[in-house]
Order: structure tokens, then sequence, then C-alpha cells
């Protein structure tokens, strides 16, 4: 696609307020392919004030009707599932086959089930004899990541236009091109003007900008725990409400009657998806000592057949912190069974699939989210020493747990401190609320859960 000049405010793109631009960089090749607008806190500050004067509008706008421009926005996204998939792969590096399968389908899917709880969902209620209204909370600032460019930005922009609150978007700034493919859809939906904003730029300028902005108010961010604790102070300061959807250091418990092989195989598949860049990764292997030779010599195995199947990290930076955590994997004690620091291409942000054994619970790569593809595999002696390992960090945002009987992989997931658990492999499902326990954040995203973030009550006593 060919990069917009300027930011999207009041229903129409104009000239940003600031001459800066911000470099568009394909990951693969490390060529810029497009520069778009550094958006300043005097953007942020129109595209607010837009939003606060289309919200009393939108807000009494009936239900069905947000509805239908939701189907309208689902459909727009569906006619360019092909660009949006080329674009991600040019602006994230992944590869063109994931991003049609994920980061253009399963967004697609999320914004249809927004659409059909827009019309469907109780925005008002009896109880007892008072009448409770679910209404909406008002301005939203959605802060969203590059991880998963147009997932991030529909689970956040579609609950909130189906709740009748109104937008403003601050995309990541890797990848800017696939929120303009969004604006323009949403543009296309015939959205009302104001409703939805775009501002392309910096996190500490725009992204500070609108966190700051007295006249928001919900502050749905996702991203590094660090920033979302600095949000989530900004907020409180102001009595504001947050959706907070953080970091993740996951386990994928492997109970010793589960098929090992399958629990092993999907396990890794499932850390160098993304290249790694997934916050609910299980990065964390979790296998019985009887079975933990076993399970190193298969996930070794099955990280070698990925090699060049995997696409590069999304900049520089986060290729030097991956091999950063990898070194300190290595010096701390971890045994290097696959990959490594080392770039397999010349040119790129290329990290290898990275396994490593003998991982103790204290190392830091068993604490802190790499956010690459490596993976780290933990001995137990038993299932309260799984629990207690699984459960022994800051985080708590998925898990997975493998058992040869459903129930006692439930049961072991019943104790585990962590907001979505896979059992068996699960599939995901985008009506099932997702978000974390502990430092993996505060809210849910997607379904009814995801809906209710962006409502607040209003009961009338009778």
């Amino acid at each position: 696609m060919k990069a917009q000049d300027g930011v999207y405010i009041d229903g129409a793109w104009r000239p940003a307020k600031g001459p800066d631009l911000i470099d568009v960089v394909n990951p693969a090749d490390e060529q810029v392919i497009a520069r778009v607008s550094a958006g300043t806190a005097e953007d942020v500050d129109a595209a607010v004030r837009a939003a606060r004067a289309a919200l009393p509008g939108w807000a009494a706008t009936p239900p069905a009707v947000r509805a239908e421009r939701l189907v309208a926005l689902r459909d727009g996204l569906l006619a360019r599932k092909d660009e949006i998939a080329e674009t991600v792969t040019a602006e994230l590096g992944s590869p063109l086959a994931f991003s049609q399968a994920v980061h253009a389908s399963v967004p697609i899917a999320v914004a249809g089930t927004f659409a059909e709880l827009a019309a469907t969902h109780a925005f008002e209620e009896k109880v007892g004899n008072s009448t409770v209204l679910h209404e909406p909370v008002g301005v939203v600032a959605a802060i969203t990541p590059w991880n998963y460019p147009l997932h991030q930005i529909v689970a956040k922009v579609a609950p909130a236009l189906a709740a009748g609150c109104t937008v403003v978007l601050k995309p990541a700034e890797d990848t800017p091109l696939t929120a303009q493919l969004f604006a323009e859809a949403v543009h296309e939906a015939g959205v009302p003007a104001g409703v939805f904003n775009l501002v392309t730029g910096l996190g500490p300028v725009a992204g500070q900008a609108l966190a700051e902005h007295p006249d928001v108010d919900l502050v749905s961010f996702t991203g590094s725990t660090a920033v979302g604790m600095r949000i989530g102070a900004l907020a409180g300061g102001a009595v504001k409400r947050v959706a907070l959807e953080l970091g993740g250091k996951s386990a994928n418990v492997i109970l010793p009657s589960a098929d090992l092989a399958r629990a092993v195989n999907v396990g890794v598949a499932n850390v160098m998806s993304n290249s790694g860049q997934t916050c609910s990764a299980w990065t964390r292997m979790l296998v019985h000592t009887a079975q933990y030779d076993e399970a190193v010599e298969l996930a070794r195995t099955a990280a070698a057949k990925y090699g060049d199947r995997i696409g590069p990290l999304v900049n520089a930076g986060q290729r030097e912190r991956v091999r950063g955590y990898i070194d300190q994997g290595v010096a701390e004690g971890a045994r290097l069974v696959a990959g490594g620091g080392e770039s397999p291409h010349e040119k790129g942000y290329f990290v290898s699939p990275t396994v490593f054994a003998d991982v103790t619970e204290d190392m830091t790569i068993a604490q802190e989210e790499i956010f690459g593809p490596v993976l780290s595999i933990i001995r137990y002696e038993d299932e309260d020493d799984a629990l207690r390992i699984a459960n022994g960090t800051v985080y708590g945002l998925a898990g997975a747990v493998w058992a040869g009987d459903e129930a006692e992989a439930v049961a072991f997931a019943r104790r585990m401190d962590t907001g979505q658990v896979d059992i068996n492999g699960g599939r995901f499902n985008p009506l099932a609320p997702f978000g974390g326990y502990k430092q993996s954040g505060v809210g849910r995203e997607l379904g009814s859960h995801g809906l209710a973030e962006y409502l607040q009550t209003k009961s009338f006593q009778f």
C-alpha cells in the first residue's frame, strides 16, 4: 500500500502539525519501504477534541445501527485481506502464509464477533426494582503494539465502537501502515466523522500525550509491563479507567501421562510462530525429570525444522535484546541445544530458533519476557513442584497443560495463576476473554468481557 500523508482526524486525512516523519523499515531486508507522519501533542489534542465532539451522537446511535457499521467494517477488512497480509509481511516481517492465516484472518473474525455483540448485548436490564443501563465509558485512547498490528487494533477499537465509545488510536511506530489500512476501512464503512481517529507517532510523544490527555476517559494499552505501569500511574492520578494487556512468561506444563511428542512439537511451534513475538507464547516448557532428556531431543529436532521458516524480529533493537538474553542464558549456565545468537542471514533482523536445556527457575531466561524465538526447558520432580515453577513469575497471562486424561489437565490448570490456559492444545476462541493475572495486566479483551471494558453502569431505582 501507499502510505497516507498526515493523520486521520474527524473523518479526513490532514497534514500533521509537525514536519517529522517516521521511517517504516522492512525487517527482512532492512530497507525503508515508507514514511509516515510523526504526530505531535497538538495532533493528539485535535483528535481527542474530534472524538469528544462525536461522542454524544455515536453514544445515542442505536446498537443495531452501530452493529451495521461494524459489519461493514468487517466486510471492508475482508475485501482488503490480501493487502493486509502483504502489508503486515512488509512492515513486520512475518512470512506471508502466517500473515494470511493469522494477521489478516483472525482480526476479521474478531470484528465479526463484536458486530454480533453490538446487536445482541443487553445494554439495559432489570434488576429487582431497578433498571441498569450499560453506557459507553466515553473517549478511548487505544495504544497498540507492533507484534499483531491489526488484531490488537481490532481487539480495542471494535468493542469500543460497539459500546458507543469514540476512539483515538496511536499504533506502534514499527507497523503504522496496517493501522492506516484499518482507518481507510473504517472510513469506507461509513463510521461517522470523529468517532474513530488515527494519530501515528512516537510513543514518548504522541503516546504519552494521548495517555495524559485530560479529555480521555479510558486508556487501553497493550505492550510491556514497564510502560503499562507508567500508564496505570498516569491514569490513576487522573482517576481514569485503564485496560492493560502486558507481558507474559507462560508455562507449558507437560504431565507424565501426556503424549510427549505431540506436546513438545506443539509447544515448540507455539514459541516459534510470529518469531516468538507473542506475549502469550509458552516460552517455559516444564517436563518431568524422567522424560526430560527425551523432551530436550524432541525440542531440538523440532526447532531445527524451522530454520528459514520463521521471519525476522521487528527491528534491530529487538534483535539485539533477544541476542542479549541468549548470551545471558549461556553465561548463567543453561545448555544451548539449538540455535543461538548468530543470524542465519546476512541481511535482516533474524535470530535462529533457539532452545535451552538445563534451565533453572531462577535464571533470567526463565523469569523475564524475551519476546523472541527462544524456548527454555525446565525439569520438575512432581506436580506440586511443576505448579510452583509455573506460578513462580511476576506474570500470569497464559499457559498450557498436557495430560493423557483431560480431567487431569483441567485439575492442574485450575491451580495455575494465569488468565488463559490451553488444555491439550485447545483452539483459539475469539469469544473467550483474554488477559492476565499479576503483572500481566488489568482487564480483558475479546467477547462479552472485552465489550464490558468499554461500558459503565447506571441504575434507576423505582
